[in-house]
């Protein structure tokens, strides 16, 4: 679409192809400018997951079974690292959904991506992540 706005700019001065890549390359960069960075954590590196924290402050209960905890340790850590194993629009997403609690409106407007993307990414993340656990569970 810009292409073709622009396309009274063209001088044909030079290849055609070379100043249609050009404005290509201008439209990405724009758009890779707008996104925001989002650090990962790694799912191997145990300081930082912070649902760790919320599993050790389990443990000092009094009534706590340990190894209830231990399992729910594990599985917290499986499902972190599955998560990080997605690809990336839609481990973005289902990491902010879950992980940082975000509603779908809120993730929208921090990707940058128009809501009914956000929930396709949602779910066909929430597939991919169900594929990968159900083989960890067998």
């Amino acid at each position: 679409m810009i292409a073709f706005r622009s396309l009274g700019t063209w001088r044909g001065d030079g290849p055609f192809g070379a100043w249609l890549s050009r404005i290509g390359v201008r439209v990405a960069l724009r758009q890779a400018s707008r996104r925001k960075n989002v650090t990962w954590l790694d799912p191997l590196d145990a300081d930082s997951r912070p649902g760790d924290a919320a599993v050790a402050h389990g443990l000092q209960a009094p009534d706590a079974d340990p190894a209830l905890h231990a399992v729910r340790a594990e599985r917290f850590s499986t499902i972190r690292h599955a998560v990080a194993m997605l690809d990336e629009p839609y481990r973005e997403v289902v990491a902010l959904r879950f992980f940082a609690e975000r509603s779908l409106a809120e993730i929208a407007t921090e990707t940058g991506r128009p809501l009914g993307t956000v929930k396709t990414h949602l779910h066909r993340g929430l597939a991919r992540l169900r594929e990968r656990l159900a083989g960890v569970d067998r």
